[in-house]
């Protein structure tokens, strides 16, 4: 799409839960069952942030106390962007290394294992909701451990830093949670630390939902942070039972800060197995704040659920409507387009912005009601069908984005966007809400997405999010790499580049030596161009969790073609391949773990045990050594002025931005962050 300025259509998407229910992380069982419940002994978790991505590792202890043998099912939130490529079961004492294989297979051993009395366990990706472990099994009267691991690539934005470890599932899936119960209760020991090591300075650390954090800054490039149900002060803050335990039903979210004024960079990391040719890169790209203001006057489309499941917070988002109104500029137009089963414009199009207008309006929203089920797709599809050409516009849509009624298929929605000029900016709240269709949307339309957690500081996401809706964009993006071979380059869609963010590429490599690095696009139509060079050496010996990674981003990038071109043989074989030869869990893949002898019998090969061997002694020689400078234009720099930086140059909150405000009560939770250090 080619879209100008005095045509941009700009939508904010915010999805509520679905529910007054939050379920959360835990142990199921099904509904209606006479046996006492699993029980979460210890649930450890340990983050370490380095070298521009994440490696989150988490270990638990389940216990039965009943006096037969079962099975454990443990259920937890998909993480934004996790590959889950390790998990460890301790039988009989001894560590065994989970290996992937095809899941309607792995499903099948691990039944077979399972009948026949075998130790055995399996992970297992629930589309985009949940991963489920399953072992068996957990003898009478005694316990099991186990050990998950998952990267993800760290998320920096306007030079900050945020990281979520996922516990509210959010109860978007009526069928499972109708089903089973949850036992979400860890009895004796929960701990939760990380350590940020930064190649650039930081000036400070934050957790909004949890301000008794233990927080200690070893120096200006290194923090480490620490959440546990031994410290007494902290036990309020994790929702700590009468008995002392804690429960698993609140994220854990941590900001870090850059100090401002950093110059824009280019970072590079590489790796190579010793005599291999080829090599495997992460390249990441931080432009400088030079993206301009935009001028110029919008139409402002609300969107609104109102369908049973918005019944809790109706009223709240009528009040936020109406604080939102009552702000904009009085050359704006606004309409109201409702929908359940079907989409309504109660507005009769668009209204000056006037007392007497909002009012009808707000008084003809109440009078709705809520009720029936959600055709979001009627809903953005009657919003788009009215956009002035002459006027920019943003669509409003607030709902948990769980279509249910009408057109539901992604593919639908996908074409809908594509035949507008109209942006989607997206902010997806609740872990178990519909985040690749609202991620397929956004990227479609050439806009951008966020995840929102009920543990997010709302105030800085408003604030990051209007520098984009305020500064001007890059299009048409393209990266050049000439003076060494350079192949399957994958990234995330960066069709557009908005104000405070990174672009990251990763690829394979041959040979080394200089290249010379070239990103263009197109900003307010006029072409604009960024060169550096760079030296690709040997390869590090540092970072063998980079091949999991582009594998990761190629499978990625497949899904998503798959998503607009639809389901194809030769595009889910290609994601088998890469998710078996990398050891990652995917829709079509899971991990499992059987008695050693077994893996022999059943003729599944142990790459992934010798894989994850590797990547455990570079760890440890990484923990070693200082924080390294990963910038690699420090002799020719790509970009000429510093980096955006968190409160700078994205002026006031829009109005707009007020109804997020109101509707997720965040004057309560800003009470709360004045307490924080």
């Amino acid at each position: 799409m080619r879209i100008s300025n005095c045509k941009a259509g700009i939508a904010f998407t915010t999805l509520l839960l679905s529910s007054t229910v939050s379920y959360s992380a835990g142990l199921l069982k099904p509904s209606n069952v006479s046996y006492q419940d699993l029980q979460i002994k210890t649930h450890d978790v340990h983050v370490i942030v380095q070298d521009g991505y994440s490696r989150t590792e988490v270990e638990q202890t389940f216990f039965n106390p009943n006096q037969q043998e079962l099975e454990a099912l443990y259920s937890f939130p998909v993480p934004q962007g996790a590959a889950v490529g390790e998990f460890t079961y301790w039988i009989n004492g001894q560590a065994v290394t989970a290996e992937v294989v095809e899941k309607g297979r792995a499903k099948q051993i691990y039944q077979q294992q399972k009948e026949a009395g075998n130790n055995t366990a399996l992970v297992e990706q629930d589309s985009y909701k949940t991963f489920d472990v399953r072992v068996f099994p957990i003898a009478a009267q005694d316990q099991v451990k186990i050990r998950l691991v998952y990267l993800q690539q760290e998320q920096i934005d306007t030079g900050l830093g945020r990281y979520v470890y996922p516990l509210e599932e959010g109860g978007v899936d009526d069928a499972k949670d109708s089903f089973w119960t949850r036992n979400d209760t860890v009895k004796e020991r929960f701990s939760f630390t990380m350590d940020i090591r930064s190649s650039y300075p930081l000036d400070g650390v934050r957790l909004p939902a949890h301000p008794n954090a233990q927080y200690t800054q070893i120096d200006d490039q290194q923090w480490q942070i620490s959440i546990g149900s031994s410290n007494n002060n902290e036990q309020e803050n994790l929702n700590s039972t009468p008995e002392n335990s804690v429960k698993l039903d609140k994220d854990i979210l941590v900001y870090w800060r850059h100090k401002p004024d950093l110059p824009g960079s280019v970072d590079l990391i590489s790796y190579r197995e010793p005599g291999k040719k080829q090599g495997t890169f992460k390249l990441t790209l931080t432009p400088g704040d030079d993206l301009a203001l935009n001028q110029g006057q919008r139409d402002w489309i609300f969107v609104l659920d109102k369908s049973g499941s918005m019944a809790a917070k109706y009223q709240t988002l009528i009040e936020g409507v109406r604080q939102a109104l009552a702000k904009l500029p009085v050359n704006d137009r606004f309409r109201i387009i409702t929908f359940n089963n079907k989409a309504q414009d109660i507005s009769s199009g668009y209204q000056a912005v006037t007392a007497e207008n909002v009012e009808n309006s707000l008084n003809k929203l109440q009078a709705t009601g809520v009720s029936g089920g959600t055709n979001l797709y009627s809903g953005i599809e009657k919003a788009i069908k009215k956009l002035d050409a002459d006027r920019a516009s943003a669509i409003v849509l607030v709902s948990d984005g769980v279509a249910n009624v009408g057109i539901t298929e992604k593919k639908s929605f996908l074409k809908l966007l594509d035949k507008k000029d109209v942006r989607l900016y997206s902010f997806i709240m609740g872990n178990s809400a519909n985040r690749p269709l609202l991620e397929g949307m956004s990227n479609i339309s050439n806009g951008f997405y966020a995840s929102v957690s009920n543990s997010d500081d709302l105030m800085g996401q408003v604030m990051l999010a209007t520098s984009k809706m305020t500064h001007q964009a890059m299009r048409n993006i393209k990266l050049n790499i000439n003076g060494i071979k350079v192949s399957e380059l994958s990234h995330e869609n960066f069709n557009s580049l908005y104000r405070g963010q990174q672009l990251t590429f990763f690829g394979h490599y041959y040979g080394q030596g200089a290249a010379e690095v070239e990103l263009t696009g197109k900003v307010n139509g006029q072409k604009v161009s960024y060169k550096t060079e760079i030296d690709f050496n040997n390869g590090q010996t540092l970072h063998p969790e980079l091949e999991r990674l582009w594998a990761y981003s190629k499978i990625k990038q497949l899904e998503k073609e798959m998503d607009y071109l639809g389901e194809s043989a030769d595009s889910k074989q290609a994601i088998q391949e890469l998710a078996v030869e990398y050891g990652l869990v995917t829709n079509y893949t899971s991990l499992l773990v059987v008695e050693e002898p077994v893996f022999e019998q059943l003729a599944v090969k142990q790459n992934n045990k010798q894989r994850i061997i590797k990547e455990r002694a570079a760890q440890q020689q990484k923990k070693q050594q200082p924080v390294t400078d990963n910038r690699a234009d420090h002799k020719q720099p790509m970009f000429s002025t510093p980096k955006p930086s968190f409160g700078g140059g994205g002026g006031a909150v829009h109005p707009l931005w007020m109804l997020l405000l109101v509707v997720l009560k965040l004057p309560s939770l800003l009470r709360k962050q004045s307490k924080a250090p």
